[in-house]
């Protein structure tokens, strides 16, 4: 007949030496209720993949023909981890139990925790490197984009072209406007200013009660007279007459 009570007894014992600071008793009567702190450790600093350290709790008490049964179980979070996260952990300590009937099995569930620990941990952080990367990769490539710019094909060339010759059209005849309105007159058009202007005198003086003569032979010169200087702009007409005088 299987001593249960002493079975159970030599496992306390066990508990505490293998884990003499985690291991904590909370009542012995009528049956051992007890907790064990499980503790993931983390990454070293200077690793490429940081892992955050994970604590939880698990909390035992024996049945009566534990291990013939499997003991009264509950998992708790305590640092850096959820308690629904906690769920699928829990599944697997129940199977553990089940496959373990029959024999002490603290330590193996213990064991057992802290390896689902650890890797659960690694795999946060694993996913939290990757997401970061995916990021980076995201950035740099909008980065390599701007740095680019558009690329040029023939059409995308074509189209400029036209777009900026267009446009230059348009500043060139804007800029011939504003040439031909800020132009000097020539020589020619000075003294043929002063032609119309002498023309306009005589008629208005023709209108009047006197009667004019005009002298023709002072004009039929004018063809011989030299109008090269249109092009000087400096010329004024009547200047040669003042100096020969």
């Amino acid at each position: 007949m299987t001593d249960y009570k002493e079975e159970q007894n030599n496992e306390i014992e066990a508990l505490e030496s293998i884990y003499p600071e985690e291991f904590e008793i909370i009542d012995i009567e009528p049956r051992h209720k007890f907790r064990i702190t499980v503790k993931s450790e983390g990454s070293d600093p200077y690793d490429e993949i940081q892992t955050l350290p994970a604590t939880i709790i698990l909390n035992f008490e024996y049945t009566p023909t534990y291990p013939d049964e499997p003991p009264v179980m509950e998992v708790t979070a305590v640092e850096n981890i959820e308690e629904e996260e906690l769920d699928d952990l829990r599944t697997k300590l129940n199977e553990q139990c089940e496959e373990n009937l029959g024999m002490v099995m603290v330590f193996t569930l213990v064991s057992y925790s802290l390896e689902w620990l650890t890797t659960h941990m690694e795999g946060i952080a694993l996913s939290t490197k990757e997401e970061l990367d995916r990021k980076k990769k995201e950035q740099e490539e909008i980065d390599r984009k701007k740095f680019e710019g558009t690329r040029v094909t023939v059409e995308t060339f074509l189209a400029w072209k036209a777009k900026f010759d267009t446009e230059m059209q348009a500043l060139r005849s804007e800029k011939d406007r504003e040439d031909e309105k800020n132009k000097k007159p020539t020589g020619r058009e000075l003294f043929m200013k002063d032609v119309t202007l002498n023309e306009s005198d005589l008629s208005f003086l023709g209108e009047g009660e006197g009667e004019v003569t005009v002298d023709e032979s002072l004009f039929q010169d004018l063809d011989d007279l030299d109008l090269e200087d249109e092009d000087d702009e400096d010329y004024v007409p009547g200047a040669d007459d003042d100096i020969s005088d």
